[in-house]
């Protein structure tokens, strides 16, 4: 079974950069979406951004300008270049693929952004 697995989370300072990356497990014929969810405490899970296969991104109101999601469609991954990183940035986040057949998650990376 295809599993997604993530990496990249950690603590950094406000104003500072990461960059998540996501790669499937195994080979997948075909990925119509790529995204990145977040999920504060206390708080519902929300989308972060979006990438369709052929490359149209969307991006929540709140990390547009700071954050830029990418793929490699020959890797099956997916990343989250994040600068500018608040506070409020800091959540578990998820990647997710949607594939004709199934929708898939990973299993969460911790990002912290405190001083």
């Amino acid at each position: 079974q295809v599993q997604l697995v993530e990496s990249g989370g950690g603590l950094v300072q406000p104003g500072g950069s990461l960059r998540l990356s996501c790669a499937a497990s195994g080979s997948i014929f075909s990925i119509n979406f790529m995204g990145w969810y977040r999920q504060a405490p206390g708080k519902q899970r929300e989308l972060v951004a979006v990438i369709t296969s052929g490359g149209s991104t969307n991006y929540a109101g709140s990390v547009k300008g700071r954050f830029t999601i990418s793929r490699d469609n020959a890797k099956n991954t997916v990343y989250l270049q994040m600068n500018s990183l608040k506070p409020e940035d800091t959540a578990v986040y998820y990647c997710n693929f949607v594939t004709p057949r199934a929708e898939l998650w990973g299993q969460g990376t911790l990002v912290t952004v405190s001083s």
